[in-house]
């Protein structure tokens, strides 16, 4: 097998901006896996919140060069649990190898990622579209240049009820807020009532991540659903969100992967927590490999592609909120 890692730097279409930082370009890292003919991709970005650069990832990656291009007829369970100990402290660079694995491993097998593991695709959640923080004529002219069934909101201002009534003014969409840890407990509660009046489905991630005690607070008093991002990260957290926290959204890049995803997404169910999957703002190579995880999900946050001015890859087509999947098998990714 045969490992090509490339580098690219993805433009967005407006800066982009949240609770803790604006971004106008996206570094990502694609991991190409070459093997008996076929290829498969991978991606992650990177993110500074999380103290991952794509020099890092790559780095890491060559690290492992011998051990990865060693590597052949395993099943992606196998080639995780003998990566994993190798890259656990970069499950950014881990993702986009085990994501390009599995589109391998798919595409020799003449599956899609759905098809392989018998998802039914015939009831899809449908996708959110993000508006970041703006002022409010430009959070409603993205509104406006993107009309959408379902926006997640980025919030964490000293403005945000009202940012929230003058969006709702021009849309009857769900709306699903992020305050990517912004708020405190009191504000978080009184924020839930007067949001809820305002057709917002949930909340996502108001509190700091380690802010356990507010999360049980929130979690009992709250008038809205709210669910866990940045306070789950790995397997391990999935537990924890438990009695805190509605629901959790899994974001492949900080777990590692689609291999540790699909069981995340299993103990969430078994604990009774909604699920959902997010993005990190990747090209249509990281959102295709999300959007195989749907049939399982609650929600799902797979936009990414969607903010960037040029994608790098053809993959899932995206209309209205709705999922089209590639002819092509495994993810149905192809480098443009």
């Amino acid at each position: 097998m045969e490992l090509i890692i490339r580098e690219y730097e993805l433009q967005l279409k407006h800066t982009f901006t949240i609770s803790r930082e604006s971004i106008d370009i996206q570094p990502s890292l694609i991991v190409q896996l070459k093997s008996g003919g076929f290829s498969g991709y991978g991606e992650a970005t990177s993110n500074p919140y999380y103290h991952i650069s794509v020099p890092m990832m790559k780095q890491d990656l060559e690290a492992v060069r011998t051990l990865i291009e060693s590597s052949v007829d395993e099943t992606p369970e196998d080639f995780w649990a003998k990566m994993h100990p190798h890259l656990k402290h970069d499950m950014f660079a881990l993702c986009a190898l085990d994501m390009a694995f599995t589109d391998l491993y798919a595409r020799k097998k003449g599956k899609k990622l759905h098809e392989l593991w018998d998802y039914n695709i015939e009831r899809n959640p449908l996708t959110n579209y993000t508006i970041g923080i703006d002022t409010i004529d430009k959070m409603v002219a993205k509104m406006k240049e993107l009309p959408w069934p379902i926006y997640k909101i980025k919030l964490g201002t000293k403005e945000d009820i009202a940012i929230v009534k003058a969006l709702r003014e021009h849309t009857d969409a769900i709306f699903r807020i992020d305050a990517n840890c912004g708020w405190e407990i009191e504000e978080t509660l009184n924020n839930a009532v007067e949001l809820k009046k305002l057709g917002v489905e949930f909340l996502e991630q108001p509190l700091k991540a380690d802010d356990w005690k507010g999360h049980e607070i929130i979690f009992k008093h709250s008038v809205l659903p709210v669910i866990a991002d940045e306070s789950c990260i790995v397997e391990n957290d999935v537990a924890k969100c438990f009695n805190h926290f509605h629901g959790i959204n899994i974001k492949l890049v900080k777990c590692g992967g689609l291999t540790p995803a699909r069981r995340m997404i299993q103990q969430a169910k078994k604990l009774g927590l909604k699920t959902m999957v997010g993005c990190m703002t990747e090209s249509s190579v990281g959102i295709s490999a999300i959007a195989h995880l749907i049939p399982q999900l609650d929600y799902v946050d797979m936009d990414g592609a969607l903010l960037l001015s040029e994608d790098i890859a053809s993959g899932v087509q995206i209309e209205n909120g709705k999922i089209g999947y590639s002819e092509i098998n495994g993810t149905g990714v192809v480098l443009k």
